[in-house]
């Protein structure tokens, strides 16, 4: 009988949940508040984050427009952190958890559903960088054995996907066939094979991904 493919989400809920116990940069994280999905390639990308809200944590904005509600187990989901290709086929263990870090930096302290208008890259530049690095290197030293052997899988693995994915925002009335709510019966578990590079070190810190 063929070995069961692990599920990566649950592997990855692990690792939010590490990073927001050990990492008081990240405590203000709810990894129970964050879907992460596997996504289409985006040029050299390996991951990026969309914010589910509007400034203040707000549903509708001031022209009218609508966020598309997630709600998994009947809980709000406030971010959603898409993995590319590059994530799953051209990384080492390190590399993934460097990906996973760099889209929780972009979350806003208030963990409202929007991003840190401060930690742009259009902001920060190249100080971006500069920035993640130590708190990289300083998780890899926190990070379990056996979670970075999970992230270091080669072969076949479960992963969340979208079967219908929502849009960024929606106009009441423009279109009445724009999903309102979005539930797990608009995701199903599609598989990734993962292929794991060699790093030169057991704690190996990777140059930063281009991640957007």
């Amino acid at each position: 009988m063929a070995p069961r493919r692990p599920n990566f989400n649950k592997t990855l809920r692990t690792l939010i949940r590490d990073i927001a116990a050990k990492m008081p940069e990240f405590a203000h994280v709810k990894p129970g508040r964050i879907l992460v999905v596997a996504g289409e390639a985006r040029r050299a990308s390996r991951g990026t984050v969309k914010p589910l809200c509007f400034r203040g944590g707000k549903s509708v904005d001031r022209t009218g427009r609508r966020k598309p509600i997630i709600r998994i187990r009947g809980k709000r989901m406030l971010y959603c952190i898409t993995l590319r290709p590059l994530f799953f086929r051209a990384s080492t263990a390190q590399t993934r958890v460097e990906t996973v870090l760099h889209e929780l930096y972009h979350l806003s302290r208030r963990f409202d559903g929007t991003l840190h208008s401060g930690r742009r890259h259009a902001v920060l530049g190249k100080a971006f960088s500069r920035k993640l690095g130590p708190l990289v290197r300083r998780y890899l030293k926190l990070c379990p054995p056996e979670l970075l052997t999970a992230l270091a899988h080669t072969g076949e693995v479960r992963v969340l996907h979208w079967l219908e994915r929502p849009g960024s925002a929606y106009v009441p009335g423009m279109n009445r066939r724009v999903r309102r709510v979005y539930t797990e019966d608009q995701l199903y578990y599609g598989i990734a094979r993962m292929v794991t590079r060699k790093s030169r070190a057991a704690r190996e810190v990777p140059a930063r991904a281009k991640v957007h």
